[in-house]
């Protein structure tokens, strides 16, 4: 009786840490290295769990907003990944630098070339250099499909809705901020898309986005409760021993 109870705390507490700190992990996220200003230029990052303890990820899809189309797009070179960035009409011109731009891009297409891919328990950063960011939304959002090896595809498609529950299968979703005036956004001042990758590329270290610090903090938090149990039924046999 004395050891059910104690597993019974222990196994509380290590389904708390589950529940809780599962969906920090679950989906396809987008965050921006520093920050991403309306009319600006920015870095990002789509970061790709993989979720399937039999299978890897072997391809990403990235569908652009048509409604605030970029026209600007440029992929980071990743090991072992070759990146296509596909373009598409415009059904109204942009204007940029004071040219008319006639097309945008709608999809980046990652592939994994070794087989590899994302294997079970990992995750991977692709990043993007964007711009013109627009300056008539707050936010951009990005549908992505995720392939497997086993030919199983994740659609994470869903557009979260305010005051409302995460969807199962949710899309990117990349927060906006105020312009900046300089029309360079995140970037260094001075800086076009070409600068920004190379930024990137000589970023040693990135930072750790919230998903990753409300892991940890929940994973702190089910090891106090677990100990907390176990303590708990510890005192409990010594009472019923003395």
């Amino acid at each position: 009786m004395k050891v059910s109870r104690i597993a019974a705390a222990g196994a509380l507490a290590g389904a708390a840490v589950l529940a809780l700190s599962g969906p920090a992990f679950a989906h396809v996220s987008v965050s921006a290295e520093g920050t991403a200003a309306k009319g600006g230029y920015a870095t990002v990052n789509f970061k790709v769990p993989n979720e399937r303890d039999d299978a890897s990820t072997t391809k990403v899809e990235v569908s652009f907003p048509a409604d605030h189309p970029l026209a600007s797009v440029m992929p980071e070179a990743i090991p072992g990944w070759t990146a296509e960035v596909t373009r598409a009409k415009l059904a109204k011109p942009l204007e940029m630098h004071g040219e008319k731009i006639t097309e945008a891009v709608s999809k980046v297409t990652w592939t994994a070339t070794d087989g590899k891919g994302i294997r079970a328990g990992f995750f991977q950063k692709f990043p993007l250099s964007l711009g013109q960011l627009p300056e008539d939304t707050d936010e951009l959002v990005f549908k992505a499909l995720q392939t497997y090896s086993n030919k199983e595809v994740v659609r994470w498609i869903e557009v979260p809705k305010d005051g409302a529950e995460e969807p199962d299968n949710p899309a990117p979703v990349l927060a906006l901020s105020a312009s900046t005036g300089d029309h360079h956004g995140g970037g260094a001042a001075g800086a076009e898309p070409e600068q920004a990758a190379l930024k990137t590329t000589a970023t040693a270290a990135e930072p750790a986005d919230s998903g990753d610090t409300t892991a940890r903090v929940l994973g702190v938090v089910g090891i106090v409760v677990g100990v907390a149990g176990v303590a708990y039924g510890v005192a409990g046999r010594r009472r019923t021993t003395v």
